[in-house]
């Protein structure tokens, strides 16, 4: 087995699968719509939404900026935090979703080059508040703070019914620690740093960069900052050591710590691609998520090959044909599957040389 054939047969696998012929999920939207009876809402927001439908791609950096403060301004606000943070707000009904994004994120990740929450807005009519930064700054900035303490002033969240705070990684660390802002709120942060305080995170050797920058200040220390939270939910991957780590960090009782083996270090993308981030926040923006919830709905990694594929590499790796003959069987049993396959052939081979004994086939 070849990596180069691997990679061909991965392609060829994705092809089938955005073809139909794998066990595809519906779309985001039809997702979101899908959960509004399960979560209490209902579908009809404003009959215009102006220009929010206006897509923002293909845009240079000064016309997307402000074609994007143009569409916020027109159902509520925007302001500039100093020099590397901007924040947009639209107001629309009493669910209140807050984000932290970056601008790169923004622009790379989203078809319309908007903002993430501006879906949930589209398709359930939610108020919406984006911070957004320009490159990872976890936020870590006084423009910020004296941001979140003029809306704590203001009492800006108490005039929401529900508040919910998202954000990844950066963004994940910056939803827990601000959602202080908002006593009460339900905080979802996929793979979030407890803090980058040197002295108490000195394993974690991805952001040196950042080790100069005071993470002891006001809003700094994540987990604290979530005591407020009604309930936080913290995704990450136990097999991510330094993620992993840092998860151990929110350990709280309002915190559900919620792990997805085999997803590897880029959980925002896999949650995208199977279709599970939009309803998650839908039930969350409900009040009705929860741990059993999440499990019924992450059961969708069963159809998602890069999970797939990461785990028959562990089986693998540590050497347990037994269980990978049960995957391959069960994987290409349900779905277009190459790779799959041609594992299965060979370790059809080496259980008929006696290397290891097959289990029993499959009952019809």
């Amino acid at each position: 087995m070849t990596r180069d054939q691997d990679r061909q047969d991965d392609k060829q696998d994705d092809r089938q699968d955005d073809a139909g012929l794998g066990d595809a999920a519906p779309d985001n939207e039809d997702l979101v719509t899908e959960d509004l009876d399960d979560a209490g809402l209902d579908d009809d927001g404003p009959d215009d939404e102006g220009g929010i439908d206006v897509s923002l791609a293909d845009l240079n950096k000064a016309e997307w900026k402000a074609a994007l403060i143009a569409q916020a301004e027109a159902h509520g606000m925007s302001q500039e935090l100093g020099p590397h943070h901007l924040a947009t707000f639209i107001d629309k009904k009493p669910t209140l979703l807050v984000t932290f994004e970056t601008l790169q994120g923004i622009r790379t990740l989203s078809e319309t080059a908007q903002p993430f929450g501006f879906d949930m807005v589209k398709a359930q009519g939610w108020s919406h508040l984006c911070v957004m930064s320009n490159g990872d700054t976890w936020f870590r900035d006084p423009a910020v703070y004296g941001f979140f303490d003029q809306l704590i002033d203001d009492g800006f969240f108490e005039d929401f019914d529900r508040v919910l705070f998202y954000g990844a990684g950066p963004c994940g660390y910056a939803a827990a620690a601000f959602s202080v802002a908002a006593p009460g709120a339900t905080v979802i942060a996929v793979q979030p740093q407890a803090t980058l305080t040197a002295r108490m995170t000195e394993w974690d050797d991805r952001f040196v960069e950042m080790r100069r920058t005071d993470f002891s200040d006001r809003y700094g220390y994540a987990p604290d900052m979530l005591d407020a939270a009604d309930h936080a939910f913290v995704l990450y991957d136990p097999r991510q050591p330094l993620d992993a780590m840092h998860a151990t960090l929110f350990a709280r009782s309002n915190v559900s710590r919620l792990r997805m083996p085999f997803m590897g270090g880029a959980l925002q993308t896999q949650l995208i691609e199977m279709k599970l981030l939009y309803r998650l926040l839908s039930l969350a923006g409900a009040g009705k998520l929860t741990e059993r919830k999440f499990h019924e709905l992450y059961r969708a990694r069963r159809d998602h090959m890069p999970y797939l594929r990461n785990l028959m590499a562990h089986l693998d790796q540590t050497e347990r044909p037994y269980l990978t003959m049960m995957l391959c069987r069960n994987v290409t049993s349900r779905m277009w599957a190459r790779r799959f396959r041609r594992r299965l052939d060979q370790l059809e081979q080496l259980a008929e040389e006696g290397v290891f004994k097959a289990p029993p086939p499959p009952a019809e």
